[in-house]
């Protein structure tokens, strides 16, 4: 698998447009980094770490819905493997106008848009959620 990230983020959105309420993916770190964002910010319940179908480390999402439609709208993969996008602190882009959320992998570890720019550091932006 290429990019593991952008793996765990279509299988989110496969996951809310069949209406489950769990979704399993392959265990590492930086989906787990990642994971504990979406969390903070309030777009998924949370995750747990437990063992999949071939015996391997997965994670099972607990994705969150209000009335019946998914709370995350948008979940879009940004840097890429093939193009990686960079940005300053000041450079990070706002999503809808603030509405949403940048994930951003930095030096002092993955965080949303808000915190890098409190904490004056840029990154690699890995994905946007709505």
């Amino acid at each position: 698998m290429n990019d593991p990230i952008g793996d765990m983020l279509t299988r989110i959105r496969n996951a809310q447009m069949r209406g489950k309420s769990v979704v399993e993916t392959p265990a590492s770190k930086l989906r787990g980094w990642v994971l504990d964002v979406l969390a903070d910010e309030g777009y998924i319940r949370g995750y747990e770490s437990t063992t999949g179908k071939d015996g391997h480390p997965a994670m099972e999402i607990s994705l969150k819905y209000y009335d019946g439609v998914p709370v995350i709208r948008e979940l879009k993969r940004v840097s890429k493997p093939g193009r990686r996008v960079y940005m300053g602190a000041q450079g990070i882009p706002a999503v809808r106008q603030g509405l949403g959320v940048s994930i951003v992998s930095t030096p002092r570890g993955v965080m949303s848009d808000a915190k890098a720019r409190n904490a004056n550091v840029g990154g690699e932006v890995l994905c946007t959620v709505f």
